[in-house]
């Protein structure tokens, strides 16, 4: 599994960061990603949704720290670029 394309969107929220969309193998799009500044530091939070009892249940999400590793790894370096670059356009292609 190859994360082919990234696009970030950064937010102005205290601890909401960024939304992310990512291409897994030029063939999976996967959107809603969120970068949150948690307790520990930056993370990547998997889609989700809010169930009935009012608790967030993640939609999609790896199933070891070897694969999650591939997800955020190209994520937040993504992540790290647009913030020395604010203004620019990230990874042009098509994902939106």
């Amino acid at each position: 599994m190859n994360i082919t394309k990234v696009r970030v969107f950064p937010v102005e929220g205290e601890r909401l960061k960024a939304y992310v969309n990512i291409v897994i193998d030029d063939c999976f799009i996967l959107r809603d990603l969120k970068i949150i500044n948690g307790n520990s530091g930056i993370f990547v939070a998997m889609p989700s949704k809010k169930r009935k009892d009012g608790t967030y249940q993640d939609t999609a999400h790896p199933l070891d720290n070897e694969t999650r590793k591939k997800i955020e790894d190209p994520i937040l370096a993504e992540y790290y670029e647009a913030l020395k670059n604010p203004g620019k356009v990230f990874s042009e292609d098509g994902i939106e």
